[in-house]
């Protein structure tokens, strides 16, 4: 039973040092292989590795892919002009050589951003303060970010290099302060009412004129209609009345008696109308028979009643 249990003891003593000998290295990333506190290899192969156990070496990782850093808040900066303009950027790099980078730097990324952040903030405060507002959003500001690239990257690579690569680096807002910003708003939305009223009275204007020409036109057509309306009532009315003339004059007792019925048809125009009359009257002497008698009778009319 001793036998077994130092066994086991043994087996599990070897394989704990076994496992604080070997390492893995993500293809994502550097390792950096410390012997008693000093860099002794950096490891840029992914795969397993093996070191001496603790405390005589020990590995630490860094990130060998590309890394981000954006700035926190809009600066506020001053232009040529002396305009107060709020700034947004960002910054692509990533680190070439961890050794230089962990005896510059430090030995995590973010220690790296935090160092960044400060040299990259300094040099775009200087080239603010070299431009106008509108060389920054001009075609010039392209130019200007291509300076703060080179001018980063001569900074973290002079007399002692950081070990690290500036890939880019780009100027992502430019805008007035808020108390600026609100005024040039104002600006903006007053210039922009004025041009709003000055088309709608001009509008307005040309509107009222081609009212005013329609209804001309209008009144024109209307009036030559009523002219030519009347000149073709007065030439039917010209005809009516030659035709009843010729009509009339052959037989005078039948226009006596059409103009009788044309007076009852006018007279008596409503089912509704209440007429107190007098039948005896001359008014209706066609209806009681006299006209059509008397317009009838003739000679034989008159031996008939012999």
């Amino acid at each position: 039973m001793k036998n077994i249990g130092f066994l086991l003891t043994g087996t599990a003593v070897a394989i704990a040092l076994a496992s604080s000998c070997l390492y893995v290295v993500d293809q994502r990333q550097f390792g950096v292989i410390y012997a008693l506190g000093e860099i002794k290899d950096v490891v840029t192969e992914p795969g397993l590795h093996f070191k001496m156990p603790p405390p005589f070496q020990n590995v630490r990782y860094l990130d060998k892919r590309l890394l981000n850093l954006d700035s926190l808040e809009g600066d506020v900066m001053q232009t040529a002009e002396k305009q107060r303009v709020v700034v947004d950027w960002y910054v692509r790099w990533r680190i070439v050589n961890p050794s230089q980078y962990i005896r510059q730097v430090g030995a995590t990324e973010n220690i790296g951003s935090t160092q960044l952040n400060r040299v990259v903030r300094g040099v775009v405060q200087e080239q603010i303060n070299k431009h106008t507002v509108k060389d920054l959003l001009s075609a010039k500001r392209e130019a200007v970010m291509q300076d703060v690239q080179k001018i980063v990257a001569n900074s973290v690579g002079g007399a002692k290099p950081w070990g690290i690569e500036i890939v880019d680096v780009r100027i992502t807002r430019i805008d007035y302060v808020e108390a600026i910003t609100d005024s040039v708003y104002r600006r903006m939305e007053a210039e922009r009412k004025r041009v709003a009223n000055e088309l709608r009275s001009t509008g307005g204007a040309d509107g009222e004129k081609i009212r005013a020409d329609a209804e001309r036109q209008r009144d024109i057509t209307i009036a030559n209609a009523y002219k030519d309306a009347q000149i073709i009532k007065g030439e039917g009315d010209a005809q009516a009345a030659a035709l009843y003339a010729s009509t009339f004059g052959k037989d005078p007792q039948f226009a006596k008696f059409y103009k009788s019925l044309e007076t009852y048809k006018a007279t008596f125009a409503k089912k509704s109308d209440v007429m107190v009359i007098d039948t005896s009257s001359e008014f209706f002497k066609v209806m009681r028979g006299n006209a059509s008698t008397d317009a009838s009778a003739g000679p034989a009319g008159a031996k008939s009643r012999k």
